[in-house]
């Protein structure tokens, strides 16, 4: 009788430790189908924004502008849905986004396109309240490889978006406003599927008491504050700063360095997904059940730091069969400009490579720089955010993930705004090799300090 009750609890102990993919499903594919409107629009913004003629600051402004305003948004949202409930603040915030993908798709200026990324901004709570369905069904042992569903979404959506934006581009002989009206249909589907597939996961009894929303700078300094949350919040901002800055320059970098168009672009992000939804759609469950999310994230810093670095110093050579002049011609054509008040070809404002010495070396170095970057970046968010939810009351849980939400969106407001300053005035190696050796020195900190946290 003994050996049978040992056995049975020996069997319940390792069921805890696998994640019921059953409970997680409907919330990974609407997610994943989300984020396609997402992943489709990324490779294409900074390239859309030079087409306006914008240097390299004003992209950095354009993509600043929606983590300004999810920063006010993800806070509030969250805690609203440790209220209200899961399913109806996911909703809301998916409308948001359906919105600014349809003004991006009716953008003829500049000032629009800034309207699209703020708009969707301030609503932008998808993540943070997703992540929160998750930590509901999940239990601290398979709650790492749950939330690293949600970056094994972000891969699939890395994957496929791409890919539709690459075949919308040649399809449409590079109409970029098609591209956004193609994204906010994904983003309508979420909304559809989310109404009739995702069930609340929060019930009313584990609800928080109402309270007020806190958010902004005195709710992240409150939580800094908090000795068993603070230096993991602080850590997921700062290497935000660097592997923000990453996201948001890559494409206006290889424009720059390789000569590579939106549907280039395109290419090199489905290469990146491939890479994350390997992390983190199977290996960051097995590392961090044999590893733990501590020695997880002191992994993901250093193979992060180094792949910023080796991407940094990649050689600047255009592909074969590049021609500056037809990529320039490409760039005015691209948008809504009519022939009266199309720029000349000299209002690209975003430096390009010439015509001679092309060939591959300049992006087969971008890719292997992109290994250890996507698995350094696979794997630093579920690691901290994990260590954060298993360090507070359940009843806050949704809150504290706002709140890490909005160091995530403070430090991508910081980011491409002064990394696109560097980049603009020291040339396009600077912001890489910055945050790379940003993430080393923060590699070596966290080593003598996260196990004490």
């Amino acid at each position: 009788m003994e050996e049978i009750t040992a056995k049975q609890i020996a069997l319940a102990a390792r069921s805890d430790e696998k994640l019921d993919f059953k409970l997680i499903l409907p919330v990974f594919v609407i997610v994943l189908i989300d984020l396609l409107g997402l992943s489709i629009i990324i490779p294409l913004l900074p390239i859309y924004a030079a087409s306006f003629g914008a240097n390299a600051f004003t992209i950095g402004a354009l993509g600043a502008a929606y983590p300004l305003l999810q920063f006010f948004g993800a806070p509030l949202l969250g805690r609203l849905s440790d209220k209200y409930g899961r399913r109806p603040i996911l909703i809301i915030s998916q409308i948001g986004t359906l919105i600014g993908f349809l003004f991006l798709g009716f953008a003829n200026t500049l000032f629009l396109l800034f309207v699209s990324r703020l708009i969707d901004g301030i609503s932008g709570a998808n993540i943070a309240t997703a992540q929160a369905v998750i930590t509901d069904r999940t239990t601290e042992k398979t709650r790492t490889q749950g939330l690293g569903l949600i970056g094994a979404a972000f891969g699939l959506g890395f994957i496929i978006g791409p890919v539709i934006a690459f075949v919308t581009l040649a399809l449409s002989n590079d109409n970029y406003r098609l591209v956004a009206f193609v994204a906010a249909f994904f983003s309508l589907l979420s909304i559809l599927l989310t109404w009739a597939w995702l069930e609340e996961s929060l019930p009313p009894e584990k609800r928080g008491v109402r309270q007020k929303a806190n958010i902004g700078l005195g709710a992240m300094l409150a939580a800094l504050k908090r000795p068993e949350v603070g230096l993991l919040l602080a850590l997921m901002f700062a290497q935000q700063v660097a592997f923000g800055g990453f996201e948001q320059l890559l494409a206006l970098f290889t424009l720059d360095r390789l000569g590579m168009n939106a549907s280039s672009n395109a290419a090199l992000f489905v290469f990146v997904g491939v890479i994350v939804v390997a992390v983190q759609g199977g290996l960051i469950g097995r590392w961090s059940r044999k590893y733990g999310d501590q020695k997880l994230a002191l992994m993901g810093l250093l193979t992060l730091g180094i792949g910023l670095g080796l991407a940094a110093v990649t050689p600047r050579q255009p592909l074969p069969g590049y021609s500056k002049a037809e990529l320039t011609a490409e760039l005015n054509e691209g948008t809504l400009w009519s022939d009266e008040t199309r720029p000349a070809t000299g209002n690209i404002r975003i430096s390009l490579p010439d015509d001679d010495q092309t060939g591959w070396l300049g992006l087969i170095w971008l890719m292997a720089a992109m290994v250890p970057t996507a698995v350094g970046g696979g794997v630093l968010q579920p690691s901290i955010n994990s260590m954060i939810t298993k360090r507070v009351d359940s009843r806050e849980i949704g809150g504290i993930l706002g709140i890490s939400s909005a160091f995530l969106s403070a430090a991508n407001v910081v980011a491409p705004l002064a990394l696109a300053g560097v980049f603009q005035l020291f040339g396009s190696t600077a912001p890489f090799l910055i945050g790379g050796l940003l993430l080393l020195g923060l590699w070596g900190t966290a080593v003598r300090i996260i196990n004490k946290s």
